[in-house]
């Protein structure tokens, strides 16, 4: 019994975790945009994206509207975006986006994560290559009557892959790509057939994907949530298969 509940209670707050560094990086994205463009996400199209993906990760509407208002003030903050790039332990390839408002402090922190985990901090240009920028779509697969149908007719809109994929709730998926050139006309056409995306994002993708055993792909997954817990990072792309 002990151990249920113990077991229960780690899940609880590993879920709690998740959720909070998912509303903490939709804050950040929402200053970005903001700052960017405007507080009106019908004429800001990537505040209007980021409010969308907000509703994916189920972060209250009140919230949303209070980083919108908090965005447009003088003090607020500003954020850098900044891709770095790098290696996992057994030569995996990493690209690490942030957000930040101390670029000496990320990079510090980032290359000490790394040498703790067998890792290090590259060069610009030495992983992008292998990786190729892409917008990704996730769609409620309810809501997409035919999905030959939703594939034929995002062709010429610049789709490249539709398949089945996972949020990081667990949640089903239909996964639409398209170059990260395309990405505004498929989020138009998407929308133009009345599908509102669970989330709409920009992946780097990797070209080729790599094998490793158990225990180290395990090394790698540990270090990609290290990487991930960190407050300046947004996400981690890797090519471990």
């Amino acid at each position: 019994m002990g151990r249920m509940f113990e077991k229960r209670k780690s899940t609880m707050f590993a879920r709690y975790d998740r959720m909070a560094k998912q509303f903490a990086r939709i804050g950040k994205d929402i200053v970005i945009a903001v700052k960017a463009g405007g507080p009106d996400p019908d004429m800001n199209p990537q505040l209007r994206r980021v409010v969308q993906n907000a509703k994916g990760v189920n972060m209250p509407k009140d919230k949303v509207d209070a980083a919108i208002k908090r965005a447009m003030g003088k003090d607020t903050e500003s954020y850098d975006e900044v891709l770095y790039e790098g290696y996992g332990p057994h030569g995996i390839p990493l690209l690490v986006e942030a957000a930040t408002d101390n670029v000496n402090r990320t990079v510090a922190n980032l290359r000490a994560i790394l040498s703790r985990g067998g890792g290090n901090l590259g060069n610009s240009g030495s992983v992008a290559f292998q990786f190729t920028k892409m917008g990704a779509f996730s769609l409620d697969p309810g809501a997409v009557p035919d999905r030959d149908d939703l594939e034929l007719g995002l062709i010429d809109d610049g789709l490249e892959e539709l398949e089945d994929g996972t949020t990081e709730d667990g949640r089903d998926v239909i996964v639409a790509r398209c170059s990260f050139a395309d990405f505004g006309q498929m989020q138009r056409a998407l929308e133009d057939r009345g599908l509102e995306p669970i989330s709409a994002e920009v992946e780097y993708v990797p070209t080729t994907t790599t094998d490793l055993e158990d225990d180290h792909a395990d090394a790698v997954l540990e270090l990609v949530e290290k990487l991930e817990a960190d407050e300046d990072v947004q996400r981690v792309f890797h090519n471990l298969a």
